[in-house]
């Protein structure tokens, strides 16, 4: 049976954010959040939930939605594509924001509460 494939590679992932003018990730349930730190990374304007871990991992880096409300979402996606005063804010703030997170530090702080 052949099907469609519904991953996509690396490469295709990084050129697709790189290329997006605006990262949407309204998720209801999130660990950690890497995908919009990753369009953070690019340089891409991000709109995500404002429930699980979002808050905390996004802080005021991106505008933060209610993931059941559409209007609520079509909204802080319009503000982002059409207020470019917004849309720059947001994507220093983001490059801020990744400066926070990396494997060495997560080692280190992980190393901290396990010798303890």
């Amino acid at each position: 049976m052949g099907g469609v494939n519904k991953y996509i590679s690396e490469e295709e992932k990084w050129n697709l954010l790189k290329n997006a003018d605006v990262f949407v990730y309204p998720s209801l349930c999130e660990g950690f959040g890497f995908p919009p730190l990753e369009a953070q990374c690019m340089g891409v304007p991000v709109v995500s939930s404002n429930v699980s871990a979002m808050p905390e991992t996004l802080r005021d880096s991106a505008l933060l939605v209610n993931p059941s409300n559409p209007e609520e979402i079509a909204e802080a996606i319009y503000k982002v594509l059409n207020d470019e005063q917004l849309k720059n804010e947001l994507i220093k703030r983001g490059q801020e924001n990744v400066k926070r997170f990396s494997w060495p530090k997560c080692a280190k702080e992980t190393l901290k509460v396990i010798i303890l």
